[in-house]
């Protein structure tokens, strides 16, 4: 990697969509699919210890959304018995490569032992 290209690969972009992690343009965040869908990206993005590369996000939110289709599904076949099996099963394996992609083991976060944390946060004010 050049000079050139190893500093622009560091840099971030000047612009934002103003979209972040969590969120779908256009989307009203109020319904059930759509919280439910928050609450996913959060939870995996948690289990894989936070501070996602952009790649490792994109998948998470495309995890999230496979997710959430099949637990609407799985709902739908509980109350009426009627599933696509062809569409759910191709969901369902997509879903696990996403998953095996990005590990589907939790990753713990080190944390500040108690007094580490009161003695950084009276430094900080």
């Amino acid at each position: 990697m050049t000079a050139k290209s190893q500093t622009l690969a560091q840099t971030k972009p000047e612009f934002s969509a103003g979209i972040t992690a969590g969120q779908l343009p256009g989307v009203d965040g109020r319904t059930l699919p759509a919280r439910r869908y928050r609450e996913l990206v959060s939870g995996i993005a948690a289990d894989l210890g936070g501070d996602l590369s952009i790649a490792k996000q994109a998948i998470v939110c495309r995890a999230a959304s496979l997710i959430t289709w099949a637990e609407f599904a799985e709902a739908e076949f509980a109350n009426s018995g009627k599933l696509d099996v062809a569409t759910y099963t191709t969901a369902i394996n997509s879903l696990r490569r996403l998953l095996a992609d990005i590990g589907l083991d939790r990753i713990s976060k080190d944390v500040p032992d108690l007094q580490s944390w009161i003695a950084a946060r009276e430094a900080n004010g």
